[in-house]
């Protein structure tokens, strides 16, 4: 993982290389650290505080590709 700054949002975004095509987004949370449990981002996701690519999401299982951006408060991770 990489750190970079970015001006558009003026936070840091953390740059993750997946394997293959895809990754699923509850995997991605527990990955990066985003989120300690399973649990935890099932309850996060529900509550609709896990953005991708701008628009709340809540479905963990949803399939993520290199380009796509998640963000969880103020930490945000962009796919490579």
């Amino acid at each position: 993982m990489r750190q970079r700054g970015s001006a558009r949002h003026d936070r840091w975004v953390r740059e993750v290389q997946i394997r293959g095509d895809m990754i699923r987004l509850g995997q991605l949370l527990q990955y990066t650290g985003l989120v300690d449990s399973g649990g935890e981002a099932k309850r996060l996701l529900a509550d609709g505080a896990v953005i991708v690519n701008g628009e709340p999401e809540r479905r963990r299982g949803r399939q993520l590709h290199a380009g796509d951006v998640v963000a969880v408060g103020e930490e945000q991770v962009e796919l490579r």
